[in-house]
C-alpha cells in the first residue's frame, strides 16, 4: 500500500471511529454529531444566520445547512427568527432546551477530548496537525476550520 493511501485510510478510520464514539455518547440526548455541532456553534457564537452556520460547519458537507437546521428546529432545540427590517435575513438561535442540550454536548465532547489527549500522550501532535492543515487548509472543510480557530 502506498504511504499516501495508508495515510488517507488511517485518517478516515480515525474520523469514523471518533464519529462512532461521539454518536454513541450523544444517543441519550437524541441528537446526531452534525446536530450537536450546530448546537455548539450557536452556544459558542450566539445567534447566526443560516449562511453563517454553513460557513462554520466542519462535520457536515455542503454550504447550505437548511435541512440540518430544519431537523434541530423540529426537535425544539433552535428557533428561527425573521429580521423585521429584512425579511430575507433569518436568525437561528438556541431555545432554552437547546441550550441545555448544547451544555450536555459540551460535556460529551470534553470526555472524548480527554480520551484523545490520553491516546496522543507522547506523540508529536504538532507534526500531525501541520500535515493535516497542509492537506485541508485550502479546501472547504479546512476553510470552515480556519474560521472556527480564529476565535480560539
Amino acid at each position: 500500500m502506498r504511504r499516501a493511501e495508508h495515510l488517507r485510510f488511517a485518517i478516515l478510520a480515525a474520523q469514523r471511529e471518533g464519529n462512532r464514539l461521539l454518536a454513541r455518547a450523544l444517543k441519550p440526548l437524541g441528537i446526531t454529531p452534525s446536530q450537536a455541532e450546530v448546537l455548539r456553534l450557536l452556544q459558542q457564537r450566539g445567534p447566526l444566520s443560516l449562511n453563517g452556520i454553513g460557513q462554520l460547519l466542519v462535520c457536515e458537507s455542503g454550504s447550505s445547512p437548511s435541512r440540518l437546521v430544519d431537523r434541530v428546529v423540529g426537535l425544539g432545540l433552535v428557533d428561527r427568527r425573521i429580521d423585521a427590517a429584512d425579511r430575507r435575513h433569518v436568525e437561528i438561535s438556541l431555545t432554552p432546551e437547546g441550550n441545555r442540550v448544547a451544555t450536555a454536548v459540551a460535556e460529551v465532547e470534553d470526555d472524548l477530548y480527554a480520551m484523545i489527549d490520553a491516546v496522543a500522550e507522547g506523540h508529536d501532535t504538532d507534526a500531525l496537525l501541520g500535515f493535516v492543515h497542509s492537506f485541508v487548509d485550502q479546501l472547504p472543510s479546512g476553510q470552515a476550520l480556519a474560521l472556527r480557530l480564529e476565535d480560539g
